[in-house]
């Protein structure tokens, strides 16, 4: 053993120094990354971002779930390898042709480029499950290489995920951003009682919100939804959309504080969906084995996947593009003239099965299934190469690519940030309505009612829930007082 060669000595053959300088380095970029973290929470919290600092917790507990993966893989990889199955099963379900098997392997050789020394060392590690398996006259279950590559791909898929979701959510969060400006504009104007006081007649029919979303051919079904179909795709949100939703919102659930900030709480409640769309839930799991399973040669069934999310994308941008088109029509048909502004009706009906958190978890499933299709490409290109059996025909695999890239561009400059304005219209609102500090002081003043026996419906719907729990308006009311920004709004059971 001592006199074998080196990439095959063991740990006990293995000069003491050079375990030593691996294992620095190894804990070295360890507690890099830790810190990093560690870093951008307490930056987080300075900043008061706390749905960002609770995403970053899920990141980690994706992180933590990664590493017993990887730990569970390498100390059951012997036992697995040995395994024993008939060889008759093994010729069934191949990403593979076997006869293409020979020329794959040749060519594994000269691209791939991910550790080359590491695969001749699973392979010669290989050899004694196989043969331990070939003893019996049967085949392994999963060999080491198999184990090894398998290892690799759960990585790959995970950050991928991480990252690109990120990356999703940050240029949403950038094209939302402009926003603000509208809102400022709306904070700014004087607000004028004698004004506020004259009678105000609006034909219903000459608004300009109705006049874009609900006249000619946009009152047929079908030109409706075509239209909501193209316009995610250019200006899926207006200033005019903007502000009559946002007046819509105010009118229904905070009718006394027409100077709520609303751009404020609907990027609270955005970034509190952030820390759905970044966790990789038991369900994203199921479809990891599913589509692993359908990696048939001959399906091309990675390519048809990729068609999943950008039609899951589409399928959402144009029912959130047509819930504002609904919210003008039923303005329009219960109304010839309003006094005032145009005031639309938020309400779960316009939702798929009235659930208006249903879209977030289409959302969550669409970004996660493009991360699979990305990250499973660099990972064929990075442990077999671009031309391998396993990768594919260039016909199957650049329009895969195609796909992927126009499903995130569209992803987050478009459907993220109309589905952080449209998520709002539902009947009730998100508890991010009440700032952290608000939530925390709401929270412990349920705790103490609920301890002092007081058992009153408005107290009791106040106690800690789910984060997608919503909280009526008719039990709590905020006043927020328009001119001292200072001092925190008051907090008012509703009698």
């Amino acid at each position: 053993m001592a006199g074998g060669s080196t990439e095959g000595a063991a740990l006990e053959y293995t000069p003491t120094w050079i375990v030593a300088l691996v294992c620095t380095i190894i804990v070295a970029i360890s507690l890099l990354v830790e810190r990093f973290l560690h870093f951008i929470g307490k930056y987080f919290i300075k900043k008061n971002q706390a749905s960002l600092f609770q995403a970053l917790q899920k990141i980690k507990e994706e992180l933590m779930l990664l590493g017993f993966i990887s730990l569970l893989l390498t100390v059951l990889q012997d036992s697995i390898s040995k395994i024993c199955i008939p060889k008759h099963v093994m010729n069934h379900w191949l990403p593979c042709n076997p006869d293409k098997a020979v020329k794959s392997e040749s060519h594994l050789a000269d691209s791939s480029f991910f550790l080359p020394g590491a695969r001749r060392l699973l392979a010669a590690a290989a050899s004694d499950g196989v043969g331990y398996c070939e003893a019996k006259g049967k085949a392994p279950l999963l060999s080491l290489k198999a184990l090894h590559d398998l290892h690799i791909f759960i990585f790959v898929l995970a950050v991928s995920h991480v990252v690109f979701s990120a990356l999703t959510i940050l240029f949403g969060g950038l094209k939302i951003q402009q926003w603000s400006y509208w809102e400022e504009a709306i904070q700014n104007k004087e607000y004028d009682p004698e004004e506020a006081m004259k009678e105000k007649l609006t034909h219903v029919k000459d608004d300009a919100f109705i006049r874009a979303h609900f006249s000619g051919a946009g009152k047929i079904a079908l030109f409706s939804w075509l239209k909501a179909f193209f316009k995610q795709f250019y200006g899926s949100v207006s200033k005019l959309d903007y502000t009559t939703l946002r007046l819509g919102f105010i009118m229904n659930h905070c009718k006394g504080n027409p100077k709520f900030n609303f751009y404020n709480y609907m990027t609270r409640a955005f970034e509190r969906d952030f820390k759905k769309v970044v966790g990789i839930s038991w369900y994203l799991w199921l479809f990891v084995i599913l589509f692993l399973m359908v990696n048939v040669a001959g399906w091309h069934a990675y390519f048809w996947i990729s068609f999943i999310p950008l039609l899951i994308l589409l399928a959402i941008g144009t029912k959130l593009e047509h819930i504002i088109s609904q919210l003008a029509q039923e303005v329009a048909e219960k109304h010839i003239a309003v006094a005032g502004d145009v005031v639309v009706k938020p309400s779960d009906d316009l939702f798929w099965f009235r659930r208006p958190r249903l879209v977030l978890l289409l959302i969550h499933v669409l970004l996660f299934q493009n991360a699979f299709e990305i990250a499973i490409f660099f990972w064929m290109l990075i442990m077999y190469g671009f031309n391998s059996c396993i990768m594919g025909s260039v016909g199957f695999v650049i329009p895969r690519l195609i796909i992927g890239v126009i499903v995130q561009l569209l992803c987050s400059y478009s459907t993220l940030p109309i589905y952080a304005i449209v998520a709002q219209m539902g009947s009730s609102f998100n508890r991010a309505i009440f700032e952290d500090r608000i939530q925390v002081g709401i929270l412990g003043w349920a705790e103490k009612a609920k301890n002092k026996g007081n058992k009153k419906g408005a107290v009791s719907n106040l106690k800690e829930s789910p984060l997608h729990k919503k909280v009526e308006m008719t039990e709590i009311q905020v006043q927020e007082p328009p001119k001292d920004k200072g001092k925190s709004p008051e907090i008012e059971p509703a009698t």
